[in-house]
């Protein structure tokens, strides 16, 4: 038993445990680098879809392993080691999404931007497709690919309703998907007042950043709550198992382990919980690339 073992022997337990775990974590990581290198992998194969998994966790899958190894040779407690390595390959879907949120804010206050940037260049008496080709040698950074994508496919003579569809694909928003309406129906039409139209559709994707700005706020609270009680729960039990042993010894047992994976499950559904409090949902697109396909059929 691990607790009536000396120190020493202990720390040679350790070290053997944290050398073992590094050597499985670079086989890992070496097969992963190896599959990535063949690039005839079929993709629709079971082993192509398991090394697509495994890329997917990226540096987290040697984490896991390393930190499962660690709590598993401290605590000789499976069902803790598995619940380790189960949390940290599932991080970012549970305590992740702020790195997408602040992109997402980002590209809806570049699509502003563009918006106004757009609305000022038509105002010189410049038509819509020249004033998108103008706009794009400028667009903001964030979705500066997509503007592009946009100016290109009008200087092959692609038809501007077709460009302004794919460029909503593109975008993948709802709130573009206002924006490319509107000069949907103005390449359709050719009527006055798109100007009014523009800086009104500016206006109200400046107040849904601030809205999502406000709401994100909210999200980033519940998040730092999540990870300190997490935080304080892992503290909270290592330093048990390591200062009071005999606590938590029944912990060894099979039935110990039961209770535990039962304990486990309990603090899995409230993570799963809180990640449901802290979602919230984003209106649909009502643009799909059908429109662009019957564009391209007439």
């Amino acid at each position: 038993m691990i607790a009536d073992l000396t120190s020493g022997t202990q720390s040679v337990i350790l070290l053997a445990g944290a050398l073992a775990g590094g050597g499985i974590a670079l086989l890992v990581d070496s097969l992963v680098r190896r599959d990535r290198r063949s690039a005839g992998t079929d993709s629709r194969s079971l082993s192509g879809r398991t090394v697509r998994r495994l890329r997917g966790f990226g540096t987290r899958l040697p984490i896991a392993v390393l930190v499962g190894l660690f709590i598993l040779t401290v605590t000789a407690w499976p069902v803790a080691a598995l619940a380790a390595v189960a949390m940290i390959l599932a991080w970012p879907a549970l305590m992740g999404g702020a790195r997408a949120e602040r992109q997402q804010a980002e590209r809806l206050e570049a699509l502003a931007l563009w918006t106004e940037s757009l609305r000022d260049t038509i105002a010189g008496a410049v038509g819509l497709e020249q004033a998108v080709i103008a706009t794009s040698r400028a667009a903001p950074a964030p979705i500066a690919e997509e503007i592009v994508t946009l100016a290109d496919r009008l200087r092959v003579r692609v038809p501007l309703p077709t460009a302004l569809h794919r460029l909503a694909d593109d975008l993948d928003d709802a709130s573009a998907d206002l924006v490319v309406a509107a000069l949907l129906l103005n390449a359709r039409l050719r009527g006055p007042g798109l100007r009014q139209v523009l800086t009104s559709l500016a206006d109200s994707v400046r107040a849904e950043v601030e809205m999502r700005g406000r709401v994100t706020a909210g999200r980033a609270a519940t998040r730092r709550s999540v990870q300190i009680v997490v935080a304080v729960t892992l503290v909270f039990v290592l330093g048990l198992r390591t200062f009071n042993p005999a606590y938590v010894e029944p912990y060894r047992d099979p039935a110990g382990q039961a209770v535990m994976a039962i304990v486990v499950g309990f603090f899995a559904a409230g993570f799963l919980w809180l990640k449901q409090l802290a979602t919230y949902d984003l209106p649909e697109r009502f643009m799909h690339s059908s429109g662009s396909s019957e564009e391209v059929a007439r």
